[in-house]
């Protein structure tokens, strides 16, 4: 069982060697891999201006409510 485990360790590790020196070597990968990088830093500055305007408008209508509260007493 032992052996096996060792086989499969090497196999794996060969593998994986061949994989990432072939995507490191790769100008299309290269390419692919800095293009996803811009568009995930894209989504995230998006994200975060949608949160503060959300925010900001959560706070706009909690404060709306508690005047529409505040009036009505």
């Amino acid at each position: 069982m032992a052996g096996g485990n060792f086989m499969h360790r090497v196999i794996s590790y060969v593998v994986n060697e061949v994989i990432v020196s072939g995507l490191a070597n790769s100008p299309a990968f290269q390419r692919f891999a800095v293009r996803t990088s811009r568009k995930i830093e894209d989504v995230s500055k998006i994200a975060a201006k949608k949160k503060q305007e959300i925010a900001e408008q959560v706070k706009d209508i909690s404060k709306n409510l508690e005047q529409s509260f505040k009036d009505r007493q």
